[in-house]
């Protein structure tokens, strides 16, 4: 079954808890936090402190997939797994040792997660996939939520989905950007296997509807 991950970039920051509460109440299946530094992306919104009082609020209960739009995010990785963090997502645009930062993560004792940018070809990923547990596509420009779906990624993670199945990998395929009911057919057919939504989850008066929806019920 697709797995859904509402993003908190699209909750209210001034209550958090509620937002957090609205994923696990309405059945969402992860919970995606972004983390932005200002430089590898043009904005900024919270740190490890903010998922170490998320993971205190849902306990070991809740999947939180911490996405790192940051530079260098090897010098992080430690907080985000003592935070409480079950996957951590790293840019393979952000480090220059992907290969290091992924076995860091294993050896932190959390899943590990690479990301791709809309222009970034899946060859950046390719020796790695036998030890990542999740590859994450950007389809839109990563810094700001609420964007419109860049269709044109779509091969990419049509190509990431069949190399998968070919291999017998056994990563996630989850994709982050713009993602809406109205799209969610063409990403789950392509191969997504988590689809990450923001705007259109916290915009939803119905999110349980919202969830069906996006999963294809």
């Amino acid at each position: 079954m697709i797995k859904i991950a509402p993003s908190l970039l699209s909750a209210d920051f001034s209550d958090m808890r509620s937002g957090v509460r609205a994923c696990m109440e309405n059945g969402a299946d992860w919970i995606h936090c972004d983390v932005m530094d200002g430089f590898f992306v043009p904005n900024i919104s919270f740190g490890s402190k903010m998922v170490a009082d998320i993971r205190r609020f849902t306990g070991e209960k809740a999947y939180l997939d911490v996405h790192l739009m940051i530079e260098k995010p090897e010098r992080y990785l430690d907080r985000y797994a003592e935070a409480g963090a079950s996957l951590i997502t790293v840019h393979a645009e952000a480090t220059e040792d992907l290969e290091g930062t992924i076995q860091k993560i294993h050896e932190l004792g959390v899943q590990a997660g690479v990301s791709l940018n809309p222009a970034t070809g899946e060859e950046a990923i390719l020796p790695f996939l036998d030890r990542i547990d999740t590859v994450l596509c950007m389809t839109v420009i990563p810094g700001y939520g609420g964007q419109k779906l860049i269709g044109s990624v779509i091969p990419k993670i049509a190509r990431l989905a069949e190399r998968k199945r070919e291999r017998g990998y056994a990563f996630e395929l989850e994709v982050d950007g713009g993602v809406r009911p109205e799209n969610a057919a063409v990403l789950r057919e392509a191969g997504a296997t988590v689809l990450v939504a923001g705007s259109a989850f916290f915009g939803a008066e119905d999110k349980q509807e919202l969830l069906r929806s996006l999963r294809g019920e």
